[in-house]
């Protein structure tokens, strides 16, 4: 119900994005989804052998991705398929339940998406530290490197249950590298880097790779595993099936769909940020997620694989200057076209150029900038982050690499932000008179005490310990401006204060108060038992009231003290 309620908002945004739509801007869209695809096609072929799949399982991935999340997504400009960092996950999940197993945890996983967009969960992705993004992202690159070695080297190692329990099968050295697949990956690395990159966006240079390969291939007779029969068709003859769903390992499923969920989310939002930045346009997050789930949902029983959108594909495709998403639905038309056509020849690229494709995808991959930024600068908790989100995610899996990551993260927070700074400032008759102010009563008899920082579970103890050690008759006026908020520990430690201060005879002033803490203190009900005439914007101002009660207690106290001493004498004298 709640996805069909969504059909407004994305009527809307189609609305926005057509409004002025013409014949100049179809042309450039047009052009925008031929160069994508361009982009694409390798791509899509090279995720779908490193995902434990085909690669025609990764051009329908690519094709039916462009079409249904390309156009119900959030914003015009994202273009979907298989991803490098999906591929990590899907590699792993293959090999321990089959492509059965990718399947169905891809469909759970989008009906995991699909949830988060439905009840609006696309904020969630804000609370994930950006080094622990930097991490798990480095961590993905490893594992697909790792991956593709044997098809790098042309050789056939025993699968392993993760990245990091296959690379020590390599340390081995119990296998014969061919050399021909060798050369070939080499070949496809070298055109990649250095081809001109005023080149790439018009031919990128991993198709350069890939065609030269296959020629060099054919031409020479090499001996080397290629990609094989691509189906003419969208819809797989292996695909997913109600009779193929492995019911008895459902629930071992649910975990890695949430790795699946997890990824596809995090990747489709930050793509949205950069992409909106890009082009000033801000995509519609809960749309974009039901739009994935929806997708994920439907492409496994194409025979597809899980999707999500590709940062580099849609660089590429606004750079090209699409504007809408018909450049993503051309994207999906030229595939589809290509795998048509082109199938015989597709058949004949060898694995080892693709491995070529992917060994470059995932050392760029790496946010290299922010890493730079990370160590250069010597952000200590954040490199900690990093490494051990990178570390947990090459060694675990990525739940769990998250999880550890967020975990860790907070927990450095906590302890960074538990550090307050509490200053006893005593009074000054001397700076008061300078500042046109004369006591009235003793200065020494009023504390200002000034706290820096946040007054929580994590700071309280500090707070308590300094003004238990607080002796003498003073008045204390506690001064909060610069304590950004408080929480229940902290208001029972202001209530002790002002129990305390009572049962001496002291009295507490407030001053500085915040909008938010003031709020908190009124709920509390501490504003309410003080009384307004103790909180004030300013420590100056609270002097001056602390001082104006002292004097006028003491005029009392005086008065009262010499009727006392009057009626005593008359009645001595009566």
């Amino acid at each position: 119900m709640r996805v069909i309620r969504s059909l407004p908002n994305l009527l809307h945004i189609w609305h926005d994005e057509f409004r002025g739509y013409n014949g100049q801007v179809f042309r450039r869209d047009l052009l925008a989804g031929v160069t994508v695809a361009a982009v694409a096609l390798p791509l899509a072929l090279a995720f779908g052998v490193a995902s434990g799949a085909t690669a025609a399982a990764g051009l329908v991935t690519a094709i039916l991705a462009g079409v249904i999340i390309g156009g119900l997504g959030g914003a015009g400009y994202q273009i979907s398929g298989p991803t490098g960092a999906m591929s990590a996950v899907l590699i792993v999940l293959a090999s321990r339940y089959g492509i059965e197993g990718v399947w169905t945890a891809g469909v759970i996983a989008g009906v995991f998406i699909l949830l988060l967009g439905v009840f609006n969960l696309g904020q969630i992705v804000n609370f994930i530290p950006s080094a622990v993004i930097a991490g798990f992202t480095s961590g993905i690159a490893i594992i697909i490197f790792i991956g593709q070695i044997d098809n790098l080297l042309g050789v056939t190692t025993e699968a392993a249950e993760n990245a990091l329990v296959k690379f020590t099968h390599y340390l081995r050295f119990d296998y014969s590298p061919n050399a021909a697949a060798v050369g070939l990956s080499a070949l496809v690395i070298l055109l990649m880097i250095f081809w001109p990159k005023r080149l790439n966006a018009r031919f990128p240079g991993s198709l350069l790779g890939l065609i030269v390969a296959t020629v060099v291939a054919l031409l020479f007779h090499l001996d080397v595993p290629v990609i094989g029969s691509i189906p003419q068709t969208i819809l797989l003859d292996q695909r997913l099936l109600p009779a193929h769903i492995p019911w008895q390992h459902i629930g071992e499923l649910i975990t890695p769909a949430l790795s699946i969920a997890a990824l596809g989310s995090i990747e489709s939002l930050l793509c949205g940020t950069v992409a909106g930045r890009m082009t000033g346009i801000k995509m519609s997050s809960s749309q974009e997620l039901i739009a994935q789930g929806l997708g994920n949902i439907i492409i496994p029983f194409f025979g597809g694989v899980p999707a999500t959108a590709a940062i580099a594909r849609t660089s590429v495709a606004i750079k090209s200057g699409g504007r809408t998403r018909v450049m993503s639905l051309t994207h999906s038309a030229a595939l589809l076209l290509a795998a048509l056509a082109l199938a015989p020849i597709i058949a004949h690229i060898p694995l080892a150029a693709l491995a070529g494709v992917l060994a470059v995808t995932a050392w760029r991959m790496n946010e290299w900038d922010e890493i730079r930024e990370i160590f250069q600068r010597r952000f200590k908790s954040a490199m900690f982050a990093f490494v051990s989100t990178l570390v947990a995610t090459v060694a675990l899996d990525l739940t769990q690499a998250i999880i550890l990551g967020v975990g860790l993260s907070a927990l450095i927070f906590v302890f960074q932000i538990s550090r307050i700074k509490v200053t006893l400032a005593p009074v000054s008759s001397e700076k008061m008179r300078a500042d046109g102010y004369e006591m009235q009563y003793d200065a020494n008899r009023i504390l200002v005490v000034y706290i820096m920082g946040p007054l929580f579970f994590g700071t309280v103890n500090t707070f308590n310990t300094l003004l238990d050690n607080l002796e003498g008759n003073q008045d204390i006026i506690l001064s909060l401006r610069t304590v950004p908020l408080l929480d229940t520990t902290g208001i029972s430690a202001i209530e002790n204060l002002i129990e305390r201060l009572e049962r001496e005879g002291r009295r507490l002033y407030l001053s500085g108060l915040s909008e938010p803490v003031r709020s908190y203190l009124e709920r509390a009900g501490i504003i309410q038992h003080l009384g307004e005439d103790r909180v004030f914007w300013s420590a100056y101002e609270a002097i001056i009231a602390a001082d104006h009660y002292r004097a006028h207690v003491k005029r009392y106290t005086e008065e009262y003290a010499q009727v006392g001493h009057v009626q005593e004498a008359g009645g001595t004298a009566g």
